[in-house]
């Protein structure tokens, strides 16, 4: 397990004869950094994972909880990023049932909107068939209907039915440290790397200095191989010209008693024709997302702008006239930030391809961009980049049947089963207290768990029913509590609240946004 955090001074102990500390320190705590984490330590390498922040602090929190192949990476013609995240989501289902789950989409047809029935039908039977499955049909207005009472019926004639998977993104990225600890990994958050570089004077490998920011403490680590695997913030590290192009999607969690899905709905909004997701996930529902750059700081957390909520809100009433969703039925936002390989073309956000790259400089290795359903594959080609494992390994790696997950001995039910779980059921706290590095209230609130997310009110009236359990647990004195309160508050409020109307209406759409960028 991953327990308690360790000190820098452990973390730095000299290893035997005169060797690196560790074969391979990884930089960034988010799916792709504990993948890399996970296929190094299953090879028996000593492996550290060090991340800025929290684990999943940032995208891989905030993505749209989906394994899927894409449906939109075929109209791109990208049929080999299709088939291998298909070939993934297969796997992972198989691996993690009750973390990833295969759930029903549903496609709504209108008269005179492309695309129709027959090019949809297509489309997925390729889809099927390169996932090795098949599991489409075609759904009439009155099947549709009944499925989904409320949504728009003018020019329906019906939907395309078919699977994809739906996940919890920051307990797959906890499951894949969990999983790379049992194999001998470290992994330490809040640990900021502030420099990597080559060792000088003939010595193998890289010197890491790196920042404690709970304790404040500075040290330098040795490794004989770094990844950057830090997803947006890729360019910091790299050494070379810039390649990602940051890009914010967000998401509204939705009072269900207001909204509710039993299936995942993809409709079109009215403003630009874009295809946005609306699909039940942990008891609420949840609406997305947005394609928009993001210029800001990447060290201050994303948050969804009021044209995003504008935006969501509309497309919302559009698909359901009766429901009248408003702000005040938000329970929670999110705002994501995509590491996306920049084509340099300026295209639309929407239309840059999802592919990841590996690149190096100096001898560090950096890996960004791709999908969440892939992670495995990507942690293979940046191993391959740094000679950790060869040619025949990674190919080897690629097509195996080898299973990445074991079961958790000795942990709760909600460990592995976590979709349909009780977050707040008392052995699941106490065992994440005790087994996940828990340094801060909003690391328990909004990554550890949901609640924060899918609770009213930021699941304050939770939280107080846990707080002595907490406060035993990570040895609290009630001043501390009362700090860690403010402090949760303020980052629930500021970054995963409903942000204040605009007062130019005229301006509250993304594609408002997104024009005035260009223009810029």
């Amino acid at each position: 397990m991953l327990g308690q955090r360790r000190t820098l001074t452990e973390l730095a102990a000299p290893s035997t004869q005169g060797k690196p500390q560790w074969d391979l320190i990884v930089i960034g705590g988010g799916i792709t950094g504990a993948g890399v984490m996970l296929e190094a330590a299953r090879r028996g390498h000593r492996v550290l994972l060090l991340e800025q922040t929290d684990f999943a602090w940032g995208t891989s929190s905030r993505s749209s909880k989906m394994v899927h192949g894409g449906l939109r990476y075929i109209a791109q013609g990208d049929i080999a990023l299709t088939r291998h995240s298909l070939l993934e989501r297969e796997r992972l289902l198989n691996e993690l049932p009750g973390l990833v789950e295969r759930a029903t989409y549903l496609f709504p047809l209108r008269k005179g909107v492309f695309p129709g029935r027959w090019p949809m039908k297509a489309v997925l039977w390729l889809y099927d068939f390169l996932a090795g499955i098949r599991d489409h049909r075609y759904l009439d207005r009155a099947q549709l209907l009944k499925r989904v009472p409320g949504l728009q019926d003018q020019d329906l004639t019906g939907a395309m039915c078919y699977t994809d998977a739906l996940t919890d993104d920051c307990r797959l990225v906890m499951r894949t440290l969990l999983e790379g600890a049992r194999h001998g990994g470290l992994a330490q958050n809040y640990a900021r790397v502030v420099k990597a570089v080559q060792c000088e004077n003939g010595e193998e490998g890289f010197a890491v200095t790196v920042e404690d920011r709970v304790s404040g403490e500075q040290s330098t680590l040795k490794a004989r191989a770094v990844v950057s695997a830090t997803g947006a913030w890729a360019d910091r590290f790299s050494g070379a010209q810039a390649r990602v192009r940051p890009l914010r999607g967000s998401h509204l969690f939705i009072d269900p008693a207001v909204l509710s899905v039993s299936d995942c709905l993809t409709v079109m909004h009215p403003d630009d024709g874009r295809p946005v997701f609306v699909f039940p996930w942990e008891g609420v529902t949840c609406v997305g997302t947005t394609d928009l750059d993001h210029p800001q700081d990447m060290d201050v957390e994303a948050a969804a702008s009021d044209r995003e909520v504008v935006y969501l809100l509309k497309l919302i009433n559009t698909q359901f006239p009766g429901r009248n969703v408003t702000r005040e039925h938000i329970y929670s936002t999110i705002a994501g930030v995509r590491p996306v390989i920049a084509s340099g073309k300026g295209v639309d956000p929407s239309k840059e391809r999802r592919d990841h790259a590996v690149w190096g400089d100096n001898g560090i290795v950096t890996v960004s961009g791709g999908k969440l359903t892939t992670f495995r594959l990507i942690a293979l080609d940046a191993l391959l980049a740094t000679g950790l494992i060869d040619d025949g390994d990674h190919r080897r790696s690629q097509k195996s049947k080898t299973r990445s997950f074991e079961p958790l001995q000795d942990a709760p039910g909600a460990v592995e089963a976590f979709l349909h779980a009780d977050q707040a059921d008392s052995a699941f706290i106490r065992w994440v207290l005790a087994h996940e590095s828990v340094v801060h209230l909003d690391d328990l609130m909004l990554r550890r768990t949901r609640l924060g997310l899918i609770k009213p009110a930021a699941g304050i009236a939770v939280l107080a029913t846990l707080r002595g359990q907490i406060q035993q647990a990570l040895g609290w004195t009630d001043s501390q509590w009362d700090k860690e309160l403010v402090r949760y508050r303020e980052i629930h409020q500021r970054f995963y609240g409903v942000p204040k109307p605009e007062t130019d209406t005229s301006k509250a759409s993304p594609a408002a946004e997104v024009q005035e960028q260009q223009a810029g």
